[in-house]
Order: structure tokens, then sequence, then C-alpha cells
């Protein structure tokens, strides 16, 4: 067996370790009051990802610390790196190609229902946009932000809930990383300010 076709065997053999794992929806213990009564009033459809954008927990042997965000744009996952050569992978939107943020940043700050304003490229691309959008499930930046940073300086990019869950597994975003509300709450608790992320 050449080189060539026996990397191709054992980076299918790595991956197929990675998309299998246990089922594990997000626990509600990170969940406060307001974010059940605002979830439960949400004024969108209620879309669980199912199969492999579903929460799961996974085999992720990586060189990375506990901790760490990895996201998979191609396959359209985040995994958050735990000990034991395991990981927390959970079904993710992405930026569509050509807005998609790549390489290496930290968790810069950390903000729950948080507002949005449309930066002036967006409304370039999308007409009709208001200006500002009030916190709440209507709010396309959902329940919780990661904002990402390189140095002091805000790339501009988010991790963050969506009001719009059936579009999981898809790249159609204006760059920043969709979460299932339920689950950016869950990484949300996990994750704090400078944690490193990796978008690959």
């Amino acid at each position: 067996m050449n080189w060539r076709a026996l990397s191709a065997l054992l980076l299918g053999v790595s991956l197929a370790g990675c998309m299998g794992g246990s089922y594990a929806p997000a626990p509600e213990t990170a969940m406060s009051s307001r974010d059940r009564q605002l979830l439960a009033n949400a004024p969108y459809q209620k879309v669980k990802p199912q199969g492999q954008y579903a929460r799961h927990v996974v085999s992720y042997p990586t060189n990375k610390k506990p901790g760490t965000i990895v996201v998979d744009t191609p396959n359209k996952f985040l995994y958050y790196v735990e000990d034991k050569g395991q990981a927390i992978r959970y079904g993710v939107t992405v930026g569509e190609e050509s807005l998609a943020f790549r390489g290496q940043a930290k968790v810069g700050r950390k903000s729950e229902w948080p507002s949005w304003t449309p930066t002036p490229e967006i409304h370039q691309r999308i007409a009709g946009l208001p200006s500002y959008v009030a916190p709440g499930p209507h709010n396309p930046m959902g329940a919780r932000a990661l904002y990402l940073y390189q140095g002091s300086q805000d790339t501009l990019f988010r991790i963050h809930g969506t009001n719009q869950p059936e579009l999981l597994g898809q790249a159609i975003s204006s760059g920043c990383i969709r979460m299932l509300n339920e689950d950016v709450i869950d990484l949300y608790s996990r994750v704090p300010v400078g944690a490193e992320v990796v978008v690959l």
C-alpha cells in the first residue's frame, strides 16, 4: 500500500471515530428560569437537530488542551475539547464560503441574551434590516454570544444562538457560527473569557 492510500485510510478511520459517540442532549442545569420562559415562548419553529448534528459526546484525540473550542467548518461541527481524548460535539450553522472566519482567536467577551446591531456590510448585503434588534428569542443572536477576538481586536465574528434552528448543518450565515439556543447556553456555561478558539 502506498503512502497516499495509507494516509487516506488512516484519515477515514480517525473521522469514523469522531463521527460516532453518544447522543447527549444539553443538560438543563445551565438554563435559568429566564431562559426557560423565553425559549418556551420563542417565535420560531421548535426544531431540534437530528442525527449527527444533535449534541454528542465523542472520541476526539487532539493536541489542543481541554477547554479549547474547535470549529470544523466543512463538516458543520463545533467541538468543546474535554479530558481523556473526548469532546462535546455540537452541530452548527457556519458562514458562507466567502464570509467565513478562519484561524485562531480567543473568547474576548460573553453576553447572555445579546442585542444585535447589524454592521454596515450586512446592511449592504441584506436590504431592509433594522438598525438594532433588542434581546430576546426573536433576535438572530439567540440566547448567548461568545465574541471572538484576536489580541485586543474584535474580529466581529461570534459563536451565538439562533432563531433559525432549522438551518443547522448548513453554510448560510454572514460568517458567524450559529448554535441551537439550548446548546449555546450549555457551551457558554463551560467556556471562560480567554478560551482558545480554532476555526478550521
